[in-house]
């Protein structure tokens, strides 16, 4: 049975256990040679009910939210200004219009893709996903609109590995989940050799680049796009035939988009437009010239400021709300109270005791299943960094306190203050100065942590360094550029927080 990539993913809630499954994404297709591009435009299976023609008028006017992956060139990525492109958004934009309906295009990852349909978040989901019997369980797919393919590629310099046979005692790297991790464990076996898995194409480049790997088993056009885009490889065997792609709705649900959607993939293959659509994308055979790295930052630089720009916002939104937290659980903490210090000890230890990426996967796909009311990730992530970050700085602020010698209250209390007053006056001015770098290491860390939000989609920094290095396969340098930005950023930051703080304690 193939599968494109993902696999399962298991994640565990933050204050209940919530086991989150998550499905593997479907394969990608072929294509090196225009005859195999004619075959992509045949006829709808026979039984097929769709008419050339058709529109659905149940969805005409109406917009729908539809998931899609991040990273799997050439069906999904981001070209230069940043805008989504690719033949899975190609395709659904065509059709969209040749339905009279429009949509809002959520780009989540495969995995968080599929999660934020099972919630309800989104209509259906565009990925280059396989249809399999596994997946037809939990899914309903339009008619396939792309056949996919396994091909192995080697780097370009490597004279030795030229078919499966040169594979023995050594490791080879697949997609988590795909086809091309199905079909290279079908033959490990046979031939020897060790399967590695691996999250995403330009990662497995990078892996066999960087030779802990000697070949990649990828979705064929996928392979043959980074190819051209002068990723590195060369393909080395021929197409290994894998299963179909379809759009995918809940099962029961949204039938009525399924049908639009059927109905003009239809008249797309009817009109000659599916065939353009393809011919865009896979019909380039020679390989693309890359500028030199100033070129790169030049390309580069609008998207990544993009990014720049909502983390700034993520991190001081989320700053803002974990201020007031940490100051009101912090004198919980140190409340005569037991039910307050009791209150405050369970948040600390509820988000201090759970990983930030479970807690952000918990507030965008498992408080919404459990509601029935999603979240955007803008909101889903001020929440998660706001309520993880609180419980840290309600430990600073609970240490700043008690640092400062029990005697200062007693005496406030011997003078006739009252515990708030003397706590106002004479102990939270001299805490303050204590709890104020700790402060300014929270900022930094929080600042940082906006880039795990990248799981869920949202396009931060690091996000849209994802994206580009997804398009281009310069990995490295992308990353350079990405981490200078964070540098340049997070050190201006620091000096002036520093700055504030000689100003306001001196």
């Amino acid at each position: 049975m193939w599968r494109r990539r993902g696999g399962t993913f298991a994640a565990l809630a933050a204050f209940f256990t919530v086991a989150i499954m998550f499905f593997g994404i479907g394969g990608a297709s072929a294509l090196t040679a225009p005859a195999t591009l004619a075959d992509q435009s045949a006829p709808l299976p026979l039984g097929s009910t769709v008419q050339t023609g058709a529109v659905h008028t149940d969805v005409k006017g109406k917009t729908f939210a539809i998931a899609t992956d991040t990273t799997f060139a050439p069906f999904e990525f981001r070209d230069g200004s940043g805008e989504l492109v690719g033949i899975d958004m190609d395709l659904l934009r065509a059709i969209a219009t040749d339905q009279g309906f429009e949509v809002d295009v959520k780009s989540l990852g495969f995995d968080a893709a599929l999660q934020a349909l099972q919630s309800n978040q989104v209509s259906g989901v565009i990925a280059g996903m396989s249809i399999t019997d596994e997946r037809k369980k939990v899914f309903d797919f339009s008619a396939p609109y792309f056949d996919s393919g396994v091909q192995m590629a080697v780097t370009k310099n490597n004279q030795d590995i030229k078919s499966y046979e040169d594979l023995k005692g050594k490791t080879v790297v697949a997609k988590r989940g795909s086809e091309g991790e199905t079909f290279a464990n079908s033959i490990k076996g046979e031939y020897g050799f060790t399967v590695k898995a691996l999250a995403d194409s330009a990662t497995m480049y990078d892996d066999v680049k960087a030779g802990n790997s000697v070949a990649v088993f990828d979705d064929y056009p996928v392979l043959a796009y980074g190819v051209s885009q002068n990723n590195g490889l060369k393909i080395v065997t021929e197409k290994e035939q894998g299963s179909s792609y379809g759009f995918a709705v809940n099962k029961g649900q949204n039938q009525d988009l399924l049908a639009a959607f059927d109905s003009g993939l239809a008249n797309l293959k009817a009109n000659g437009e599916y065939q353009k659509i393809l011919d865009k994308y896979l019909a380039k055979s020679e390989v693309e010239e890359q500028g030199g790295f100033f070129q790169l930052v030049k390309d580069s630089f609008p998207a990544l400021m993009k990014g720049l720009w909502l983390t700034m916002v993520a991190t001081v939104l989320s700053l803002a709300i974990a201020l007031v937290l940490g100051v009101v659980f912090g004198f919980f903490k140190v409340a005569e109270s037991r039910i307050l210090r009791g209150i405050a000890t369970t948040y600390v230890a509820i988000f201090r005791g759970t990983p930030l990426l479970v807690q952000a996967f918990f507030f965008y796909f498992g408080l919404p299943q459990m509601t029935g009311q999603p979240l955007s990730v803008l909101a889903a992530g001020v929440i998660t960094l706001s309520l993880n970050a609180g419980a840290y700085m309600t430990e600073i602020v609970r240490g700043g306190i008690q640092s400062v010698d029990a005697g200062q209250l007693e005496a406030s209390r011997s003078l006739g203050l009252g515990y708030v007053t003397s706590m106002r006056r004479v102990v939270v001015p001299q805490a303050v100065k204590i709890m104020t770098p700790s402060f300014i290491n929270q900022f930094v860390i929080t600042l940082k942590d906006t880039s795990l939000l990248a799981v869920i989609g949202f396009a931060e920094l690091t996000y849209q360094g994802q994206q580009i290095y997804a398009s281009n396969f310069r990995t490295g340098e992308t990353l350079l550029i990405v981490a200078a930005l964070y540098f340049i950023v997070i050190t201006a930051l620091t000096q002036l927080s520093n700055v504030v703080d000689r100003k306001f304690n001196k």
